[in-house]
């Protein structure tokens, strides 16, 4: 299993108190609870493990199509008011990562990294109906070669503490490249314009880079 570069730090720093650990329950534990404890932290350690995986994927390319920037699952599409930067009325696609999904997050759509902003802020559910406006977030706009404006926002959780973003603003972007990470999950919304075409259904399962979002209008 391929680890992501996000996790290498922690996995070290975790192995290294296990390896610890370990070694003194031998030395003055009981065989029992020495016994145990290596059971737990070989579980403890897989499960990190796993939280940083890095799946080797076929991705999807398609022009005009947003792939998802997320693994996860579909909790939201409905029309909202988008007021930080696009001030008009969207549809809202939220995907809600679990602490068991893939955290790394793609870039949606090819274009150009039209805007970016960090908002500090609180650590509710990440499935909280206000987390969108009061969690710590990464805020991104990509405006595609056609001129279309698509928002992305990445939203911490209540285990989510930590927010990576890779890109900066003004830069161009390839749909699939990389464009950060949430550290043990949380939820990725897409803005989208009112008639783009959705292809998800809520409920929905999907896996970043490879689940088709939706289909964008030509513009005249």
């Amino acid at each position: 299993m391929k680890i992501h570069r996000e996790g290498f730090s922690i996995l070290i720093g975790l192995g290294v108190v296990l390896l610890v650990s370990n070694y003194l329950a031998a030395r003055f534990a009981t065989p029992l609870f020495s016994e145990i404890l290596i059971v737990i932290s070989v579980l403890l350690y897989i499960l990190f493990a796993q939280f940083f995986r890095y799946p080797r994927r076929r991705h999807t390319e398609a022009e005009s199509t947003l792939i998802a920037p997320a693994d996860g699952k579909v909790v939201v599409i409905e029309k909202v008011m988008e007021n930080e930067y696009l001030k008009r009325e969207c549809i809202q696609v939220s995907i809600f990562m679990s602490p068991f999904n893939v955290h790394l997050n793609r870039v949606p759509i090819s274009g150009t990294l039209e805007y970016y902003r960090y908002h500090p802020g609180k650590y509710l559910v990440a499935w909280h109906p206000k987390s969108s406006l009061l969690n710590e977030r990464n805020t991104a706009v990509i405006r595609t070669v056609d001129g279309h404006q698509v928002l992305l926002r990445q939203i911490a959780g209540a285990l989510a503490k930590r927010i990576r973003f890779y890109l900066k603003e003004g830069q161009p972007v390839t749909q699939n490249m990389e464009l950060g990470f949430i550290k043990f999950g949380s939820r990725v919304d897409l803005f989208l314009p009112l008639d783009a075409k959705i292809e998800v259904t809520l409920g929905q399962k999907t896996k970043n880079g490879v689940t088709r979002i939706a289909t964008l209008p030509e513009i005249d």
